[in-house]
């Protein structure tokens, strides 16, 4: 999958269009995107909702997942974990995700998601996720 198409599978996902998330980088196993922060994706304390950044991370992993299935199938998350270890405070929000371990029927992946203010990151959450790979059914 080159960075064009899996621009495209993002923009299949409304919600990801919605938010505004964009992949920026692409390798078999990988994915790096990145989403610049709003103020409607703000907790009352003023930093990323955690929502925001789990569905970042969420999306980031199936789509690294979705780099090394066989043509005609789709990766759904089965299981999610997220550990959020500060508050998102930044610009943008980058995520790298990639495959630990791919497999016919489950892949699983993690994530990292930084807080980037000025060119300077901060980690701000850890998931790890297991992708479930089902056929492509267009109903």
């Amino acid at each position: 999958m080159d960075l064009d198409t899996l621009r495209r599978f993002f923009q299949l996902s409304p919600f990801m269009r919605d938010l505004g998330a964009e992949p920026t980088a692409v390798s078999p196993g990988r994915v790096t995107a990145v989403l610049p922060m709003q103020d409607r994706f703000r907790q009352h304390s003023g930093h990323a909702h955690a929502g925001v950044q789990t569905t970042l991370a969420d999306h980031a992993m199936g789509s690294a997942a979705q780099t090394l299935v066989a043509e005609g199938h789709w990766v759904l998350t089965a299981d999610l974990k997220v550990s959020l270890l500060r508050p998102a405070d930044g610009e943008r929000l980058v995520c790298e995700a990639w495959v630990v371990k791919p497999g016919r029927t489950l892949s699983f992946t993690e994530a990292e998601v930084w807080a980037e203010r000025e060119g300077d990151r901060t980690l701000v959450l850890k998931a790890s996720a297991t992708m479930a790979v089902v056929p492509y059914d267009r109903r």
